[in-house]
C-alpha cells in the first residue's frame, strides 16, 4: 500500500469528483473483467495526494526459487513501466542541469569521448532527449548496462541511421543509455543510485526502482501477451501501414521476466514501480517541483526549461503528427493529442510519457490531476490498446470537481 500520508481523506478533499473517479476505475477494470488482461493497476492524484488507487485481476509471479505461482494482484504489486521510465530518467538529468553540471547544448562526445565514433561526434545532449540523435535502432543488450566498460564499447560501435537533428524517429532505448552514462559522469553516482537517492526517496516513493533488488522480484507481475494481432488486411482497411516491430518486440518484452533484465535498470525502459508511484512522481512535477514535505527538487525555472517543446515542426514517421517533444517528455499540444498518448479531454499543456504494453503516465497543469496506469497484459492488438489508453485518460482528465 502507498504511504498513508499520500492518501487523501476523500476524493472531494482534493477536488476530485468521486463519481467520475469511479468511472475511471470502471474503465480501467474493463479488460480485466472481460478476461483479456490478467491484471491492471491505476492511481489518480491531485494536490500531492492520491484520490484513489485500485488493482484488478490475478496474475503470475516469479518465486525466488525460479518457479512461478498465481496470486491476486494487490496495491503492493509492482509493474514494469517500460518507456514511462524515460520521464524519471529525464527528470533526474534536469537536476544536473539545474545544478550547472550539464547543459542541453553540450556535445555528447565532449562528455563521453568513446561515444563519438562512426559519425556521432556532433550529437548534442538535447538531441538524445528529443529523439533526433540519429541512432534509433542501435542495439544494446539490457543486462550489459551494469558493465561500464562494455557499455562504452557498445557506444563506440553504434552507427547512425540518419543525420542528427534532421528528423524525429523514436529511440526506444538507445539514446537513454547514453543519458544514463552522462548522469553517472556528471554526478559521480551510478545511474540507479542517483535516481533512487535524488528522486525516488526524496519524493517518498519507496517502491520506485530502476534496477530491482532480487528480494523484490516476487512482487513484480510477470509480462504476459494477450489477444490476437491485427493483420496486414486490418491495417490496410484502416488506411495504415503495420507498425515496425523493432526492438519493442514480444520476445524482448517477455525477457523482463528474467532476473538479469529486472536488475538491469535500463534508463529508457527498466523502471519498476506501482501506479501510485507514477501518479505521485508526476504530482511533484505539476506542483512546482515539490516533494510531499515541501522540499523543492526542481525549481520552477527548471521545469519551464524542461517542459518546453524542442522538436519544432518535426513529425513522427507513422502518423505524421507533430512530435511535441520536450526535454525527455511529450507535450499534449493540439487537438490531435490522442496520437501522443493523451486523452481527448486533456489540456494542451498536459505532459507525460507512456510505456510499452499500454502504461499511462501524465499530469495536466490545467487541473493538477496526474495518473499512473500499469498492466502486465500486453495486448497484441495495438489499436485496442491505444483505445484503452485514450478512454482511461479522457475520463481521468475530467475528474476535477466543477
Amino acid at each position: 500500500m502507498p504511504d498513508q500520508r499520500f492518501i487523501a481523506e476523500s476524493p472531494e478533499s482534493i477536488g476530485i469528483d468521486p463519481e467520475k473517479l469511479e468511472a475511471v476505475f470502471d474503465r480501467a477494470e474493463k479488460e480485466v473483467r472481460e478476461g483479456l488482461l490478467p491484471s491492471a493497476q491505476i492511481a489518480i492524484a491531485r494536490n500531492g495526494k492520491l484520490a484513489g488507487m485500485r488493482t484488478f485481476g490475478r496474475t503470475t509471479f516469479s518465486n525466488r526459487d525460479g518457479s512461478e505461482s498465481q496470486a491476486d494482484a494487490t496495491n503492493e504489486t509492482l509493474y514494469a513501466v517500460f518507456s514511462s521510465t524515460k520521464a524519471l530518467t529525464s527528470a533526474a538529468a534536469w537536476l544536473l542541469i539545474q545544478e550547472g553540471k550539464l547543459d542541453p547544448s553540450e556535445i555528447v562526445s565532449d562528455i563521453i569521448p568513446e561515444f563519438g565514433a562512426n559519425g556521432k561526434e556532433g550529437i548534442t545532449v538535447e538531441q538524445l532527449f528529443i529523439h533526433t540523435a540519429g541512432f534509433p535502432t542501435a542495439p544494446f543488450p539490457p543486462p550489459l548496462f551494469q558493465d561500464p566498460s562494455e557499455r562504452l564499447r557498445i557506444f563506440a560501435r553504434w552507427h547512425l541511421n540518419f543525420e542528427p537533428g534532421s528528423q524525429f524517429t523514436y529511440h526506444p532505448s538507445s539514446s537513454m543509455y547514453v543519458v544514463g552514462e552522462i548522469i553517472e559522469r556528471r554526478s559521480g553516482m551510478t545511474y540507479g543510485e542517483f535516481v533512487r537517492q535524488r528522486v525516488a526517496l526524496p519524493l517518498g516513493l519507496e517502491s520506485m526502482w530502476v534496477g530491482l533488488p532480487d528480494g523484490l522480484h516476487p512482487q513484480l507481475a510477470n509480462i504476459e501477451h494477450v489477444g490476437d494481432a491485427l493483420t496486414e488486411a486490418d491495417y490496410e482497411q484502416m488506411g495504415m501501414q503495420p507498425p515496425p516491430v523493432g526492438e519493442v518486440s514480444e520476445e524482448n518484452l517477455t525477457k523482463f521476466n528474467l532476473p538479469d533484465f529486472r536488475r538491469s535498470g535500463i534508463p529508457g525502459g527498466g523502471g519498476i514501480m506501482t501506479a501510485a508511484d507514477l501518479a505521485l512522481f508526476f504530482q511533484a512535477l505539476v506542483n512546482g517541483g515539490k516533494s510531499f514535505d515541501g522540499e523543492v527538487l526542481w525549481k520552477p525555472e527548471t521545469l519551464e526549461m524542461a517542459l518546453r517543446i524542442r522538436s519544432g515542426a518535426l513529425t513522427d514517421p507513422i502518423f505524421r503528427k507533430a512530435a511535441n517533444r520536450s526535454l525527455g517528455l511529450i507535450i499534449a499540444g493540439d487537438a490531435e493529442r490522442n496520437y501522443r498518448g493523451f486523452g481527448h479531454t486533456n489540456s494542451e499543456r498536459a505532459f507525460g510519457h507512456g510505456g510499452a504494453g499500454g502504461q499511462i503516465a501524465w499530469a495536466d497543469p490545467e487541473t493538477g490531476i496526474s495518473i499512473g496506469y500499469c498492466t502486465n497484459g500486453h495486448d497484441r492488438n495495438h489499436m485496442r490498446q491505444a483505445r484503452r489508453g485514450i478512454g482511461i485518460s479522457s475520463r481521468a482528465a475530467l475528474c476535477a470537481l466543477a
